[in-house]
């Protein structure tokens, strides 16, 4: 009788280089709010996987970079948990801008220390061109002692078959960690906050991903209708101004995708009520910052 095996994997990388979205892709569904933004990701946000084998929980982490706020190392600080107690550390890499010393930053930092499983995963492999991507995994090799060195497209699903099996084997052996029919261990009013969130990073200006922060204030089910209320918060007035928008018309834009995405998840017609409030420098103040989970 083949044994079952389950364990961490912990996915690490500098920002924007497809982590959650690669997470999303393994897992089968989103788990992971996804944009263009660096630092989308704020938390350790657990994707599981089941097969009939194993059952591999991803931890999808911030981007690792040099941190300029108290969120910023905060959010390091979260890679660094991550990956000291994980069964197995994926780099993930983008083969498409192509390695560089931000990797290696991350890869002499949060890869190079450890002992577990280490395997770079060479992503957005659709974007490159036939042999172009051969000195990228050439680059990406030298970063540390991979055991594994594998191209992948979380677009398109080249090389994930592959990624999963090195991480299956090398999983302890023991009973699934989640139930097999569970995909994540966030609570629902913080997957309600992230998706709120996703759409105003998606809809506003560049000046704003680091200031914004969203928060449920109500939660309530009633009569077929589940009623949220949410927090949106900024750092400046004029950044107040751009969520709003013109006649509040950005802030009507952000509320309806949110909502469409909100009734697929929980099943359930939606009440969505969002209001903008200024709070000064709370990326720098320690009891804002645990307030709105990231610490302490």
């Amino acid at each position: 009788m083949t044994s079952f095996r389950s364990g961490f994997a912990a996915v690490v990388g500098r920002p924007n280089v497809g982590k959650s979205t690669l997470v999303n892709a393994l897992v089968g569904q989103k788990v992971s709010i996804v944009t263009d933004k660096p630092q989308t990701t704020r938390g350790r946000v657990r994707g599981v996987l089941t097969r009939d084998d194993a059952q591999i929980v991803f931890t999808d982490t911030p981007g690792f970079h040099k941190p300029r706020t108290l969120l910023g190392e905060r959010l390091n600080r979260v890679v660094a948990d991550s990956t000291g107690d994980a069964d197995a550390v994926v780099l993930v890499v983008d083969g498409a801008a192509g390695v560089g010393r931000g990797d290696a930053f991350v890869a002499a930092s949060r890869v190079a220390p450890l002992r577990c499983l280490k395997v770079c995963a060479v992503n957005k492999v659709d974007l490159v061109r036939g042999h172009d991507i051969l000195p990228q995994l050439e680059a990406a090799s030298g970063l540390a002692a991979f055991d594994h060195v594998i191209p992948v497209s979380a677009a398109t699903g080249r090389g994930l078959d592959d990624l999963v099996a090195v991480l299956a084997e090398a999983m302890p052996e023991g009973p699934p960690l989640f139930p097999p029919d569970e995909v994540t261990d966030q609570p629902t009013e913080l997957r309600v906050a992230e998706i709120v969130r996703e759409k105003a990073l998606a809809l506003t200006r560049d000046e704003l991903p680091h200031s914004i922060a969203v928060q449920v204030e109500e939660f309530v089910r009633q009569d077929g209708l589940i009623r949220i209320s949410c927090l949106v918060l900024v750092e400046r007035e004029s950044q107040k101004g751009i969520v709003i928008g013109r006649g509040g018309t950005m802030l009507k834009r952000i509320g309806t995708q949110a909502r469409r995405e909100l009734e697929l998840l929980l099943g359930s017609k939606v009440f969505l009520e969002l209001r903008v409030k200024v709070q000064r420098e709370w990326q720098r103040d320690p009891a804002a910052l645990t307030r709105l989970g990231y610490g302490p």
